[in-house]
């Protein structure tokens, strides 16, 4: 199965600009092909995967991936997929995000071997430009009547767009120039949202090397959940790569809680298991769903990818250690990385009397009479031991290292209670 026929199979192409050329020039030859990132964040989160799996895919098919980190672009602002304009960074800023995810970048990718990849930063070309060089040599070769019929331009000409965002096409367009006069590339690729920015490099190309210059552009599918709902978040916030935003154990549970009715799209998406691999999984699942094989499958194997083996291990003690509720072993760092699993609270730094602790200083419990119920019937753990007495007193010996008390409610309600002098 060739890269493009794999592609298709696993649903990760959404336009291609010459179908064929394009299947022709990667059967030929192994090519340097692009995708950029502005780096607006100092990590990259799930969403931002979606292409860059596709780059690794080329990647290990024989192909060079060049990834540019956009500083250049990112002072800018990309209007695609916004009705409002970006709010500006300082330039130190960006330069500090365009590190973070370079690092980011430099673990997803081997950056040694024949096609290893190769990172550049488009502010180290754009800076050089002068705005008149700007205006005489690049604007002359984009006509206003195109830009201003690209879906990013189009979609904003109601609510404004600023003349800087505005001139975000041309500013992709001179990057793709640039890769394929000085880096060989031949191929970009993009979200769905990025066809307008693409097509804008490639009429640029051709009108600066002539009509024969090889290029092309590629883009992928928005991709969505059974419910319709765009891909990427966790109720309502960002899945970071970078563990101290988001936690190894909460990246882990992300895949976990995955749909049923979205795994095999995701696992052909995300996975670099093969065809009949995925195959195999779709019938564990349709055979066993209670199981989770396939949601357990693309947790343990995205893990790995992002983090390590090291914390896969890790979260998978964790999560054994909440399902069955043997918490006391567990370490200060492996209680915090599980707190979005919790309800978090907060209570004083004091020895004090169960029924008190549960009520008073905790919230955890809303009555006296529901504290000792609760205790009564077995409903109380501390530190993964259950609580019968009502005269229990918390100590030291209850917490972790003095900075939390771990509760569970019930058969799965737990509390992460921050302790405070």
């Amino acid at each position: 199965m060739s890269i493009i026929e794999e592609l298709t199979w696993r649903g990760a192409i959404n336009q291609q600009t010459d179908e064929e050329g394009l299947k022709r020039l990667v059967e030929e030859k192994n090519v340097s092909l692009y995708c950029g990132v502005d780096p607006t964040a100092d990590s990259l989160h799930i969403g931002h995967l979606i292409p860059y799996m596709v780059l690794k895919r080329f990647q290990l098919a024989g192909h060079r991936p060049v990834i540019v980190i956009g500083a250049g672009t990112a002072t800018i602002g990309d209007p695609s997929g916004r009705n409002s304009e970006r709010e500006l960074q300082t330039m130190e800023t960006i330069m500090e995000n365009a590190e973070a995810i370079s690092q980011q970048m430099v673990h997803l990718f081997d950056a040694n071997g024949p096609n290893g990849i190769k990172m550049v930063n488009n502010y180290d070309w754009l800076k050089e430009i002068s705005f008149l060089d700007f205006l005489r040599d690049v604007g002359k070769d984009f006509s206003l009547n195109t830009m201003l019929s690209k879906e990013s331009v189009q979609s904003r000409l109601e609510t404004g767009i600023s003349f800087t965002e505005f001139t975000y096409q041309i500013i992709q367009a001179m990057d793709y120039l640039y890769l394929y006069r000085e880096h060989d590339v031949q191929l970009q690729v993009g979200g769905a949202d990025q066809w307008g920015n693409i097509t804008a490099g490639l009429d640029f190309i051709r009108k600066k090397e002539g009509p024969e210059a090889e290029a092309y552009g590629l883009t992928i599918p928005l991709l969505t959940n059974a419910d319709g709902e765009k891909f990427g978040k966790s109720a309502g916030n960002a899945v970071w790569l970078d563990p101290k935003k988001t936690s190894p154990y909460e990246f882990y549970q992300f895949w976990m809680n995955q749909q049923d009715e979205d795994i095999v799209k995701y696992l052909k998406y995300f996975s670099f298991r093969s065809k009949a691999e995925i195959e195999e999984i779709a019938e564990q699942m349709e055979a066993e769903p209670h199981k989770r094989h396939g949601q357990r499958a693309l947790a343990e194997e995205m893990t790995v990818f992002v983090h390590s083996e090291k914390d896969l291990k890790e979260v998978q003690v964790l999560t054994d250690a909440l399902f069955s509720g043997d918490v006391a072993n567990l370490s200060v760092n492996q209680v915090q990385n599980a707190s979005s699993a919790m309800e978090s609270v907060t209570a004083p730094k004091e020895n004090q009397n169960i029924i008190d602790f549960l009520v008073d200083a905790s919230g955890i419990v809303n009555s006296r009479r529901q504290a000792r119920e609760d205790i009564n019937n077995g409903a109380i753990y501390i530190k993964g031991e259950r609580i019968t007495d009502l005269d229990y007193v918390l100590g030291e010996e209850d917490s972790y290292d003095g900075q939390f008390i771990l509760v569970r409610r019930g058969k799965k309600r737990w509390f992460l209670v921050n302790l405070e002098d």
